[in-house]
């Protein structure tokens, strides 16, 4: 049978590409036709050799993060920020329990009486279990819980892990208010993110302003979020505008932007026992 020549429908500007085409061909022959045409269009994938969280967290340690949001009902706020001032510190600093509270707030612009706390588990998912455990066998935690329940509207929380470029989030003196930008990134770009934001963090630490920077494991996933200390909004306002001037910060934000989903900011005041104040 004669062979007639036709153009497959690729866009001009990619050039038009011939390929033979027989009115009664092989079944055969088709088919590596469509195999040839698929291959324009599909994606090679990258083989890789371990998973993105051990490539983007700090090695050096082994701390596992918790993330907690608490809705709490808002003629319930007082009593609320009362009950974890008297109980948290004597249960979760205790020797025996391998985890330390690293920061608790109320949230004051972003989501209204909100709580949020942030655990440290030194030694990863074992400690988690160890405390977890101990926690079910203690009585005044068990009726803390039960306390603390009839006070919430819904609560959530996230594990996560340190990005191995971040400040590693240690205590500090205030009076300092915190801002924690949560950013819902698309998913598969986890990685694209961490490589800028390993060159972006230096734009933002003359004013030691960068407290923490944290991504979710289990929870929501693609999950980041970024811990900032400032004395007031004023500072807060005149440090983010600092950063413009810097050659080389537009050009990051300009390409970590197409990454995200969603982003929200929540501004906060820490309480009496949080250990950044």
């Amino acid at each position: 049978f004669a062979a007639a020549w036709c153009l497959v429908g690729i866009p001009k500007a990619q050039g038009a590409v011939l390929v033979p085409c027989r009115g009664l061909g092989s079944s055969a022959h088709r088919a590596r036709e469509d195999s040839w045409l698929k291959s324009l269009f599909v994606r090679k994938v990258d083989p890789r050799k371990d998973a993105h969280s051990n490539l983007l967290a700090k090695r050096e340690t082994s701390s596992l993060y918790k993330l907690q949001f608490h809705n709490v009902k808002p003629e319930c706020l007082e009593a609320y920020n009362k009950l974890c001032q008297e109980v948290l510190p004597k249960i979760h600093e205790e020797k025996h329990y391998p985890c330390a509270l690293v920061g608790t707030w109320n949230t004051w612009y972003g989501e209204q009486d909100q709580a949020v706390h942030l655990w440290r588990y030194e030694g990863g998912y074992p400690a988690l279990n160890e405390v977890m455990s101990k926690l079910r066998q203690n009585k005044e935690f068990i009726e803390f819980r039960k306390e603390r329940g009839n006070m919430l509207l819904s609560r959530k929380n996230q594990l996560l892990l340190e990005f191995s470029f971040w400040n590693e989030p240690v205590p500090r003196d205030g009076p300092n208010i915190y801002e924690l930008r949560s950013y819902q990134l698309r998913p598969g770009t986890m990685i694209e993110w961490g490589n800028y934001w390993a060159r972006a963090i230096r734009f933002r630490q003359d004013s030691n302003e960068a407290v923490g920077g944290f991504f979710s494991q289990i929870g929501q996933l693609y999950m980041v979020h970024h811990l900032w200390a400032y004395k007031d909004l004023q500072t807060r306002e005149d440090i983010r505008n600092a950063a413009w001037h810097k050659p080389g910060w537009d050009e990051l934000v300009y390409y970590t932007v197409p990454l995200i989903q969603e982003m929200e900011s929540r501004i906060m005041i820490p309480l009496k026992i949080s250990p950044l104040q």
